[in-house]
């Protein structure tokens, strides 16, 4: 990288780190599945969730994020945790979860903090082989990523033979809608990871762990359920 970008980068750095801070609270690997959860059956509860359930029916994983915080004062910047769970869409096991986190600035004229809750159904292999690396990967960037349809848009998208790797849904204040993510990072959480799991462990071979004991059975049973939905 070059020094200039590099100077930039690291006071954008320092720039979200000061806009965030005060809003920003870590979860603990079992809050963010339990909060995943109820963010889970608020999306269920809506009426236009049944094309987000269609999409989850013929996904290779899905990302949630309980809560990305957006706060600004000129300078904006966006933070959450979230989890990352893979799915077998031959038998239908799930794997994991890997413990993720989001980032982002944004310029302009912004004030204010925002919280939305975010589900990203991961629609084909490149998708999912983002999330099984360790380095950070850029929606709309390194990986395609569109605002999911939902309602009249379901049957008028631009996106319809469902080409994007990944699809964007948010509920914030009682809203549902698609939600463009374009410029987020992503980048694995090891410290998440390693509380969890007991060891220094990969997303890879997370990834590749059936998600069947107790600490994740009501994940999956929400997920299973939200599937169903879309039948």
């Amino acid at each position: 990288m070059a020094p200039r970008s590099f100077m930039v980068h690291c006071s954008l750095v320092i720039l979200m780190s000061l806009v965030l801070a005060p809003v920003v609270n870590a979860a603990s690997p079992s809050a963010r599945i339990s909060e995943s959860i109820s963010v889970l059956q608020a999306m269920a509860a809506e009426p236009d969730a049944k094309t987000m359930a269609s999409l989850l029916r013929k996904a290779k994983g899905v990302a949630i994020f309980p809560a990305v915080i957006k706060a600004g004062v000129f300078l904006g910047g966006k933070y959450g945790e979230g989890l990352v769970v893979q799915r077998n869409q031959e038998d239908g096991t799930w794997y994991g979860p890997s413990f993720i986190n989001m980032k982002g600035v944004s310029y302009g004229l912004q004030f204010g903090v925002q919280s939305t809750a975010l589900v990203l159904v991961i629609n084909n292999d490149k998708g999912m082989e983002s999330f099984r690396g360790t380095q950070k990967v850029t929606l709309g960037g390194d990986i395609g990523v569109a605002a999911g349809p939902i309602g009249r848009q379901a049957g008028a998208s631009t996106d319809v033979d469902l080409q994007a790797a990944i699809y964007s849904y948010s509920i914030s204040k009682g809203i549902f809608a698609g939600f463009s993510l374009e410029g987020a990072v992503i980048e694995t959480d090891e410290a998440a990871n390693e509380a969890y799991w007991g060891r220094s462990i990969l997303p890879e071979e997370i990834l590749s762990i059936e998600a069947n004991d107790a600490r994740t059975e009501k994940l999956i049973r929400e997920l299973e359920r939200l599937i169903a939905s879309g039948s």
